[in-house]
């Protein structure tokens, strides 16, 4: 039973994962911009300040104190005129942390909403969550990020459908006018895996979005070893 619910949940997947590819490629056509995905937005050095935690995940990086460079890119993933209902994102390289990325996009906050993506105003309150679940060493981990401030954030993590809990503030420095490409698929974040069905969802659209900017760069030495098949 158990296998045919994995091969059941990988065909769906894998199904999903070429529908977002062809909607990525439409967009691509469809858009003059080069990148089908994400296509506005500024860039901006600025740092990560970890707290720590008395509730550890396993994951060195979410449990213990710290500071990180980053590089985050804050953007409207559709690209639709200023001040209309958008999916807003936030992308964070992690240089220190074996170049890891992190992509947010605007989601609902309950147990369930958290697993969709909402529209929302760039100026509204709103969370912006990894929407699908990384392997953590006990079990499924989202992380997500709160605007508090214009380029303030504090950054959260919930176990599956549990309780957000805050254990990093992401502090926007200043503008840069770096063009970095991020893959949370080929650069995964130490100590997290992604699920084998959410990289059958996720990297054919990614390498449509690579394609369309001319990025054909080969996947990193090592980066089959952070995804589980099952």
């Amino acid at each position: 039973m158990n296998g045919f619910m994995e091969s059941a949940t990988g065909a769906v997947a894998t199904g999903t994962g070429h529908v977002l590819a062809a909607a990525t490629r439409l967009g691509s056509a469809l858009r003059s911009a080069p990148k089908p995905l994400h296509p506005r937005g500024s860039v901006w050095q600025a740092e990560v300040v970890r707290v720590g935690t008395l509730l550890p995940t396993g994951v060195p990086w979410l449990d213990e104190p710290g500071r990180d460079p980053a590089l985050v890119r804050v953007s409207a993933a559709i690209g639709l005129p200023h001040g209309w209902p958008d999916l807003q994102g936030v992308a964070i390289r992690l240089p220190d942390q074996q170049g890891a990325d992190l992509l947010l996009g605007s989601t609902g906050a309950g147990r369930l909403s958290r697993f969709l993506l909402r529209p929302v105003r760039p100026s509204s309150r709103h969370l912006t969550s990894t929407l699908v679940p990384y392997r953590g060493p006990a079990g499924p981990i989202l992380l997500a990020a709160v605007q508090t401030q214009p380029e303030e954030y504090v950054l959260l993590r919930a176990e599956g459908t549990g309780e957000w809990i805050g254990f990093a503030h992401l502090r926007l420095l200043h503008e840069t006018d770096e063009e970095p490409s991020y893959d949370p698929i080929r650069r995964p974040l130490p100590g997290l895996r992604n699920y084998a069905w959410v990289s059958r969802v996720r990297a054919p659209a990614y390498r449509v979005a690579r394609s369309s900017r001319g990025d054909t760069a080969s996947v990193p030495a090592g980066a089959g070893a952070t995804l589980e098949t099952t």
